[in-house]
């Protein structure tokens, strides 16, 4: 089985964490301004469509194509859906480890808005987020979490067939302009 498929056989709704604690969000430099709040919500409804639209397509491909260990994982369509839609310039996304065991090396938290997160999730947050600036532009850092949600799960990952339906496994990690 492909190794790019850890962490992506999932189909959560995004938490819409306004307003219950969940949301954790940082300080504009000193030379800038803070992001209006109209954009920011607009951006989190965003990426709540987008985690919806990603982890229903991945749930879909796994249901209806995904019958056994030979045929092509939705984590790998998921992971070369993410790698257009970044380079067409939309948002970046990326799917990361929870459990401490990835496929992949590239899959471990790679920054301190993952590591807050994965530890976030790990204590069962649903959601975690933080604005953040790159290029002087703010962009809104989400990371959902990613669980087990159907027996078929471990054909693609059978390092987690003890794991219960419903425990995160990972996460999808978002990086979107707001605009």
């Amino acid at each position: 089985m492909n190794a790019r498929s850890t962490l992506f056989c999932s189909l959560t709704a995004a938490v819409a964490a306004t307003g219950l604690g969940l949301w954790t969000t940082s300080a504009p430099a000193k030379d800038q301004p803070a992001p209006d709040k109209a954009a920011v919500e607009r951006t989190r409804k965003t990426v709540q469509m987008l985690d919806d639209v990603y982890k229903t397509a991945v749930v879909l491909i796994t249901d209806k194509y995904v019958n056994d260990e030979a045929d092509f994982p939705a984590g790998s369509a998921a992971i070369a859906l993410f790698e257009a839609i970044g380079k067409k310039g939309w948002h970046q996304a990326r799917l990361i480890d929870l459990t401490g065991k990835p496929y992949e090396p590239k899959n471990v938290p790679s920054d301190e808005v993952e590591k807050a997160g994965a530890k976030a999730l790990n204590a069962g947050q649903a959601t975690y987020e933080q604005i953040v600036y790159k290029d002087g532009k703010p962009h809104l850092r989400v990371l959902t979490s990613v669980p087990v949600v159907m027996k078929k799960c471990v054909l693609c990952h059978p390092h987690y067939a003890d794991v219960k339906e419903g425990k995160a496994i990972g996460a999808i990690s978002y990086t979107v302009p707001i605009e």
